[in-house]
């Protein structure tokens, strides 16, 4: 029988449920259990993938084409598990599901209420992946903070659900904050009492209480939490701040987090948990020997949660090659032809990141100019590939005012294209290529270096395509299509022949890289800027 694990938060938000709900799956997956983490959005919106970056940061695209949340990359990183649309549930997508229904009948002219049929809705998708039978435990995170309006539904679906499953098969996990008050010398265990009071209106008592807190809690402090809150003494948890993401597994198992879970659950505790690879990666991610400084060109660089894979994929990347990675945010804007050199000229290597629209995008075009002149690591994802390619059109084969007809539709030379099946397309969510497609790697080629094999598949989030009108002028001139879909011929790795490493992909790597399997072009992206700054010194 499925067990579930229900993570909410109280007193603020960005307290790190999903770091906590990531780390606790890996303690019981390497426990020998099946375990899988879904998140559930108090937003309106059917996906974020209609959001600003500033809005919500990255949006994760999942194998089956989902634009889910961001913190399903951690979950993906940190399980090796690839996730699905089941994993991120939405009140708009709980909304839309129900007011469907209502208008095919099924509800047999009953009023449409909040309980039963909004709660009934969110508790089958809660249950969706456990009636699979792929997983023996399934850890729900519910978005947003106890109290809000938003998240009540949410809530008290939790409450329905432990009370059908029982106190055995469904437990509550709660995040709490416990601060320092620097005046007064000592932590404050208040604003969390309040909150599980607050979630004890809404009908849930807690099982267990994590506190986040920049210091540690002594015996007596967790003793008062556990009088107040009305949890055993060793259902407090201890959550100190962390140097890295992936310090919490280890942290969480010292603290016992999930020992404490199996015996909740009535689950045996197995064997010990096998973290050796991942106590590796930490000793590689902290004990480098050389390092880098890597630019990251994008045009939402004030919010780096706009590009968390990418920093998580430089990070796994890094700890492989032994080498520390530093990643300078450098906004597309503020680069011109007079300062690229200013701006770029200190770096080992420079990815130009993903992202919509104009704004900036000439400013990526200058810095891809100047790393393919002075022999700089490049690597472009998405529309950092597109770039690529309008740079080399215009600076290299001649074609004045080359672009992409995202940019400009009556472009003289559209290198770029809009992708035939997308042209009749008029609403914008969910509607783009998305997900995992296949590519044929060509031997000989930077590409098939990396990843030693011709079939390969990555995942995509984009309108646009590589012109394949001129395909045959660009590897006339040395860009050359090293990966192809074998399905459309569309140009999915383009790479220079003559440079130590200039490549550009138009899905998104950055998606697949876990601390197990860190994404094969950062990897080589990372050893050639190592290359690079080892002649630098030389």
């Amino acid at each position: 029988m499925t067990k579930y694990i229900f993570v909410t938060g109280g007193v603020t938000s960005s307290l790190g449920k999903g770091i906590i709900s990531a780390s606790l799956a890996k303690l019981l997956q390497a426990r020998g259990y099946r375990v899988t983490i879904q998140k559930f959005d108090p937003y309106i919106n059917i996906d974020p993938g209609t959001l600003n970056p500033y809005e919500h940061g990255e949006c994760f695209v999942t194998e089956d084409g989902a634009e889910t949340d961001l913190d399903l990359g951690h979950y993906e990183r940190f399980l090796n598990v690839p996730t699905s649309q089941a994993n991120n549930i939405t009140t708009g997508r709980i909304y839309q599901n129900v007011i469907n229904k209502e208008r095919q009948g099924e509800f047999l002219g009953k009023t449409v209420q909040v309980v039963p049929h909004i709660t009934d809705e969110i508790k089958r998708n809660m249950r969706i992946l456990g009636e699979s039978g792929d997983y023996d435990i399934i850890i729900t995170e519910i978005g947003g903070t106890v109290g809000d309006i938003e998240s009540l539904p949410f809530v008290e679906a939790v409450r329905q659900f432990k009370w059908e499953e029982g106190n055995n098969n469904a437990i509550v996990i709660h995040l709490t904050l416990v601060p320092f008050l620097a005046a007064a010398g000592e932590l404050k265990t208040k604003p969390t009492q309040h909150s599980v009071k607050a979630l004890l209106e809404y009908g849930i008592q807690p099982d267990i209480l994590v506190c986040r807190t920049e210091h540690h809690i002594s015996q007596d402090i967790r003793r008062k939490i556990a009088l107040f809150c009305n949890v055993n003494i060793n259902a407090v948890v201890e959550s100190m701040d962390a140097s890295t993401i992936y310090d919490v597994p280890l942290l969480m198992y010292k603290e016992q987090l999930d020992k404490t879970v199996l015996s909740k659950l009535k689950l045996p505790t197995k064997a010990e948990p096998d973290m050796e690879s991942w106590k590796d990666f930490l000793g590689r991610l902290k004990n480098p020997t050389s390092e880098v400084k890597i630019g990251l060109v994008g045009k939402y660089v004030e919010l780096p949660d706009a590009y968390k894979s990418i920093t998580e994929a430089f990070i796994h990347a890094g700890a492989k090659n032994e080498c520390k990675v530093r990643v300078e945010y450098i906004p597309s804007e503020s680069i011109y032809a007079e300062n690229v050199k200013e701006k770029l000229g200190h770096l080992d290597g420079v990815l130009v990141a993903p992202g919509f629209g104009s704004r900036g995008i000439e400013g990526k075009i200058e810095a891809i100019k100047y790393v393919r002149e002075n022999h700089v690591p490049f690597f472009g994802i998405c529309l950092g590939m597109q770039c690529c390619v309008i740079e080399f059109g215009r600076n290299v084969l001649g074609l004045a005012n080359a672009n992409t007809t995202e940019i400009d539709e009556n472009a003289p030379h559209p290198v770029i294209n809009m992708m035939e099946e997308q042209k009749s397309i008029t609403t914008k969510g969910g509607t783009m290529r998305l997900g995992a497609y296949p590519c044929d790697v060509k031997k000989g080629t930077k590409a098939f270096a990396a990843y030693g094999k011709q079939h390969i598949s990555e995942r995509h989030r984009h309108r646009y395509e590589f012109n394949n009108k001129y395909l045959e002028q660009y590897e006339a001139a040395g860009m050359m299509a090293s990966g192809i879909n074998p399905e459309s011929n569309l140009v999915e790795i383009v790479e220079l022949k003559n440079h130590p490493f200039f490549v550009g992909g138009q899905f998104h790597p950055e998606l697949k890289s876990t601390v197990a399997n860190p994404h094969p072009l950062f990897i080589k992206f990372v050893a050639a800027a190592m290359e690079y700054a080892k002649k630098k010194t030389n």
